[in-house]
């Protein structure tokens, strides 16, 4: 599992790092204001659509589904992964169609701007030139499905780089050519080129899962005989995914429109940086928990369908453990040097200082939650492995139910200046109790976590890590105290000490404290370098 996690941590690593130089970009053409709200409320749509249709089905249903078609069916599974992507590939295209025409609703649902305002305005005909992409986006995520279920899991981390390249080149292009950050004065030319560019890069992702899928033996046959498309299973089970992915996206609405009004309020302080905030906060996650989970899904899907609770429950321990030995480290150092990552990245162009330190304040309290949500993740997979997609709903629910509750509790008792944060806050307090709720299930369901073992080495692994802590916390004091804010430069000098040789530092002190999962990804990172 390490070995396949560290493939698919590669390729989410540079896909992250393009996608950071794609926000860096983003930043610098369109800023976080008015311009950058409406680009970025166009853009969070296909995802929350695919979310609701596809993407929440696919880890739940749909790989569990053709996992058990390879074993069982005589044909390995061939015919049946042809009708699915048949299928999508129709369902998605006429979802596609349909969001086209109907994104006047859709920018009026997700956020608070008046219609006929300018920023509605921009936004809807963004959304128009970016909803398209569902079609490609969806296929795509199929495709990958097909390849994961085949132990194939480079494709899908890398085939996203492309994708960032091709919306870097964009959104440079924009920021050459185009009317910059004033929304006011932006063309339709110009909207054309943020939306047209950012749908080519999905157009091209899609496109390399499709040779992939090709070049891994699957020669795509279209079939329409949905009969044999195991439908109903699929809606018996998907029902409860989709009604979960339904409860998370209530909340993300929720989000969204509290995220809009705060920026009416305060320039700056709206959509953008909150999705600049969360898509930082999902990198770790990204890189390590998405590999980690890809790499376990399967295999716990195998072990419960053959009935082995002790492999399941070994699967999710080492599971965990291993995504927290880098998580554990990485959310302290978000907590202390949010802003010194954020400055270098953003604070350009039509971005300030100000509104970059802004971000990384947001990237602390989401610091909070990095543990927290791996967890719950990792949790779920275990349900979803044992074909259960309904009990994933209830904890969803309740979560939800608590996230909603108290980002609108913050949302009145702070100033809008900070509203924001108060919805990262809300988000980790979450996220942290449907963990404890999803953990007792979960337990229930395999006879027991190990919740000692798992409790004992993250005690190691906190243990280890303070030291981490302790020198950013100085790194950020001396610079702060003895130099002038935190600039460009200022910066980069705490993120070299702070986040460099404070992550090695943490991987010598666990290294001396053996910790097994720091062991083994250091000795596998020794050996590749020695080759």
């Amino acid at each position: 599992m390490l070995r396949a996690s560290a493939i698919m941590a590669a390729g989410t690593m540079v896909s992250r790092v393009t996608g950071f130089v794609r926000t860096m970009v983003l930043a610098y053409a369109i800023g976080t204001a008015a311009l950058g709200d409406a680009y970025n409320a166009a853009y969070a749509i296909p995802y929350s659509i695919l979310d609701l249709l596809l993407l929440g089905v696919l880890s739940s249903v749909v790989v569990p589904m053709i996992v058990r078609a390879q074993q069982n069916d005589a044909d390995g599974g061939r015919a049946y992964e042809q009708r699915l992507l048949t299928l999508a590939t129709v369902g998605l295209v006429l979802v596609a169609a349909v969001a086209v025409l109907a994104a006047p609703l859709l920018i009026d649902l997700y956020t608070d701007w008046d219609r006929g305002s300018t920023k509605f305005e921009v936004s809807v005909m963004l959304a128009r030139f970016i909803l398209p992409q569902l079609a490609f986006f969806g296929v795509g995520a199929v495709a990958g499905a097909i390849l994961n279920t085949r132990d194939r899991y480079g494709a899908p981390m890398w085939a996203p780089v492309l994708n960032n390249l091709v919306v870097i080149g964009v959104f440079v292009m924009y920021a050459v050519v185009g009317t910059g950050n004033d929304i006011e004065r932006v063309t339709d030319s110009d909207l054309a080129l943020l939306g047209l560019g950012t749908t080519a890069g999905i157009v091209a992702q899609a496109l390399v899962l499709i040779v992939a899928l090709r070049r891994a033996g699957f020669s795509f046959v279209p079939r329409f005989d949905v009969r044999n498309a195991r439908l109903g299973e699929m809606v018996k089970v998907g029902v409860w995914t989709i009604g979960y992915v339904i409860v998370t996206q209530l909340g993300f609405v929720l989000t969204t429109n509290l995220a809009s009004s705060a920026g009416n309020v305060v320039a700056g302080h709206g959509i953008t940086p909150y999705t600049l905030a969360f898509q930082l906060f999902q990198l770790p996650y990204g890189v390590i928990g998405v590999s980690v989970i890809t790499a376990m899904l399967p295999r716990m899907s195998r072990a419960v369908a053959e009935g082995r609770l002790d492999d399941v429950r070994g699967e999710f321990g080492s599971s965990v453990r291993l995504v927290c030995s880098m998580m554990v480290p990485v959310s302290l150092l978000l907590m202390v040097i949010g802003p010194a990552i954020t400055v270098p990245i953003y604070a350009r162009g039509a971005t300030s200082v100000a509104d970059a330190v802004y971000i990384g304040n947001v990237l602390q309290v989401y610091g909070l939650a990095l543990v927290p949500f791996a967890i719950f993740q990792l949790l779920l997979r275990v349900f979803y492995s044992f074909g259960d997609t309904r009990t994933p709903v209830f904890i969803g629910a309740g979560t939800t139910a608590v996230n909603a509750g108290l980002m609108v509790l913050f949302y009145v008792l702070l100033p809008p200046a900070y509203a924001v944060m108060g919805l990262a806050l809300a988000y980790a307090i979450a996220y942290a109790l449907g963990a404890v709720l999803a953990w007792i299930l979960a337990s229930r369901r395999v006879q027991g976590l190990g919740g000692w073992a798992v409790g004992m080495a993250m005690t190691r692994m906190y243990l280890a890590a303070l030291p981490t802590a302790v020198l950013a916390l100085a790194s950020v004091w001396v610079v702060t105290e003895t130099l002038d804010g935190l600039g460009f430069l200022n910066s980069v000098i705490v993120l070299a000490v702070g986040g460099g040789l404070g992550m090695l530092l943490y991987l010598g002190v666990a290294h001396r404290m053996r910790i097994p999962e720091v062991n083994s990804i250091v000795g596998m990172v020794a050996r590749r370098v020695g080759r």
